[in-house]
């Protein structure tokens, strides 16, 4: 992809006196603007102000070239390759401001002849000999040729990434982040150089459902967001935090598709940001999450956490509510309902009367029933958390199973259809009194 070229030549060079390097770098401060004012006046191109990025890029690539070239001087065996990056850049920059390659091969050769002109004055104030002279100019003259074959590199990569190869590397920039195991961070960020992607301290990723008959066509997006809308399962890749402006625009850019939003993240962890979001929404399809059309999945960690293994919470279910098989789905949903509000409210009978809307005698009496049909697993501290992720794992009251909000309240089916798959276990006849519970201990107490 990036033609990897460094000054190579500079061995075969003459070594020059290092006392030049003395001699013109007191000139570099003044000698870049120089060049830049001559560059403006004799391109016409290059004619516009340069009070933006886009001068500050084309100042940056002077000033390096002149300090880069004095270094060499002192130092023949250095190498600065981030000296010689900004070239590179500076050549991309060129394609992509719309400029041919003789404009750039141009500037070069006008950069050349201003720095000479300044090095002939500076040689003959300091009593350079014309060996010297002739030396340095040799020197000089092959190091612009060497940067303009950097710049070259540059430009025709951003010409690669132009029209229809632009959209294939950005998809291929998206499918480097998300791989697993990861590349190195380096070949990331050469190819989003190449496309000119700002790589982000952080970003979160977006899954994506599109409704039947909504286009697939590439929505106006935001530059920086790479997208893979047309794949099985589409998604987005965003900089930065998924703050309320920036998932309204989103959702303005895709009319009609259901979102849901992951955790910001660094760049490596983007895979976990995809997978958060992808489970969250999946779980707005099975009623565990409301069926909106944005979700955030950072507001529903818990709930994306505890159905991460299905297969295991099946088995806690039917380890703990195995002795509801056999009861009506009005019983079953009655106790599991006093179950969570007793859990909730720490066995407070007050509390759980306004949480269930009845007389506290009537909380009473279901507390025996629950002491009745669960027995010590109400004592056991670990078995009381074990339940309470079994009932946090059910439908929400008030969601339908398809993830539609509904009126249905906590003696509807939210709080039976899973307990009603339980396999059937024989029930254990509890001996002794029947006793309301007590409070629920800390879980850190002893059963």
């Amino acid at each position: 992809m990036t033609v990897e070229r460094g000054l190579n030549s500079v061995e075969t060079r003459p070594v020059l006196p290092r006392r030049l390097a003395e001699i013109l770098r007191p000139e570099l401060p003044t000698l870049g603007g120089q060049i830049v004012e001559e560059i403006r006046t004799v391109i016409p191109e290059y004619g516009r102000p340069l009070d933006g990025p886009y001068g500050r890029s084309i100042r940056a690539g002077v000033d390096c070239a002149m300090s880069l070239f004095v270094d060499q001087i002192a130092d023949p065996g250095s190498i600065k390759e981030e000296l010689l990056d900004v070239h590179r850049k500076l050549g991309q920059l060129e394609m992509r401001e719309g400029r041919s390659l003789d404009t750039l091969q141009a500037a070069y050769r006008v950069g050349a002849r201003v720095a000479w002109r300044r090095i002939m004055l500076v040689g003959r104030r300091a009593g350079l000999s014309s060996a010297v002279m002739s030396e340095l100019a040799d020197a000089m003259l092959a190091f612009m040729d060497e940067l303009a074959s950097i710049a070259l590199d540059g430009y025709l990569e951003a010409k690669a990434c132009s029209a229809g190869a632009l959209e294939t590397w950005r998809r291929r920039l998206l499918q480097l982040i998300l791989e697993r195991p990861q590349p190195p961070r380096e070949a990331i960020a050469e190819l989003a150089q190449l496309i000119g992607w700002t790589m982000p301290a952080k970003l979160f990723a977006v899954a994506v459902r599109t409704p039947g008959g909504v286009s697939r066509r590439m929505p106006a997006l935001d530059e920086d967001i790479l997208a893979e809308l047309d794949a099985p399962e589409p998604l987005l890749l965003v900089p930065g935090e998924p703050a309320d402006t920036r998932l309204a625009a989103i959702q303005n850019a895709l009319p009609g598709y259901r979102l849901s939003a992951g955790p910001a993240v660094p760049l490596e962890a983007a895979g976990d940001s995809l997978r958060w979001a992808r489970r969250a929404l999946a779980l707005t399809g099975e009623g565990l999450l409301p069926a909106r059309r944005l979700i955030r999945a950072e507001e529903h960690l818990a709930t994306v956490l505890l159905h991460s293994d299905e297969g295991l919470i099946a088995q806690l279910r039917e380890r703990h509510f195995a002795p509801l098989r056999g009861m009506t789905d009005k019983q079953r949903g009655r106790l599991t309902e006093t179950l969570r509000a007793w859990l909730d409210a720490q066995g407070n009978v007050l509390e759980i009367a306004e949480r269930l809307k009845v007389h506290p005698q009537t909380v009473r009496y279901r507390m025996r029933q629950l002491q009745a049909t669960f027995g010590e697993s109400l004592e056991d501290p670990d078995a009381r958390f074990e339940m309470e992720l079994i009932l946090r794992s059910e439908p929400r009251p008030g969601i339908a199973r398809d993830g539609r909000e509904t009126g249905d309240g906590p003696n509807g089916a939210w709080a039976r259809y899973r307990l009603a798959e339980v396999m059937p276990v024989p029930r254990t006849a509890h001996s002794g009194p029947v006793t309301p519970p007590g409070p629920p201990r800390s879980r850190r107490s002893p059963a």
